[in-house]
């Protein structure tokens, strides 16, 4: 088991270094709490590759992933005018500030979850379970997945403490939804690179947006105070 466990916690380090997972899990980091994306990844993680050690030991197929897809980007798209809209609830008050802890750990959860079904990780576990110790790959494969993400969050909540607010809640806005036409389009046209084309238009007209935004007249643009709080 623990020869297994090392192999798959070193493969899948490796696969996830530059993946969207860690743009994700920075993107995640700027708007909350470390601990909340570090607990969300690590829940959605466990799950995956439970179920995919599941799929590479027992069943030997594959999971109609496509659909899937489509569904978390959707998703994104929904965490993004979800950022822009910004969060109403007040941190100082108690009751109000652990609504929006669980609130921000089930949308980090859940966006993984979706995200990480049909990804290049989740493959990698399937092909590594069928030919080892299950539950040293499936160990070995979310402890992976984990540290590499925890390196992207360290980014992430570093330059949350030195960024504007508003630059934040721009930039991960356009991140968000990124992600979820780099999705939608990876389901409706798999093996294609029209969703990365897209994406990456998307990232553009994000940047310039977010460009134009923060440095029109100070007059046209909405003081900090009317600028919604992060919640982190």
């Amino acid at each position: 088991m623990l020869a297994a466990l090392l192999l798959s916690f070193g493969v899948i380090f490796v696969a996830e270094l530059g993946d969207k997972s860690q743009l994700m899990a920075m993107t995640f980091a700027l708007k909350y709490r470390w601990w909340v994306v570090i607990g969300g990844i690590t829940v959605a993680t466990t799950l995956v590759h439970l179920v995919s050690v599941a799929v590479g030991h027992y069943l030997g197929v594959a999971l109609p992933t496509h659909l899937i897809g489509i569904v978390g980007g959707v998703a994104f798209l929904v965490f993004g005018l979800w950022t822009l809209r910004g969060d109403s609830l007040d941190d100082e008050e108690k009751t109000k500030a652990d609504r929006v802890t669980k609130s921000a750990f089930i949308a980090v959860a859940s966006a993984f979850f979706l995200a990480e079904l049909g990804d290049k990780t989740m493959l990698a576990t399937v092909t590594l379970a069928s030919d080892n110790d299950w539950v040293g790959v499936w160990i070995g494969s979310t402890l992976g997945m984990v540290a590499a993400d925890a390196l992207a969050i360290v980014i992430g909540a570093t330059l949350g403490k030195h960024l504007p607010e508003r630059l934040i809640t721009l930039g991960a806005a356009t991140l968000f939804f990124v992600f979820g036409v780099w999705l939608i389009l990876e389901g409706l046209l798999p093996g294609t690179p029209v969703g990365l084309i897209a994406a990456a238009v998307v990232l553009a007209l994000g940047i310039a947006a977010t460009s134009w935004t923060l440095t029109r007249p100070t007059a046209d643009r909405p003081s900090d105070d009317e600028v919604p709080a992060s919640p982190r």
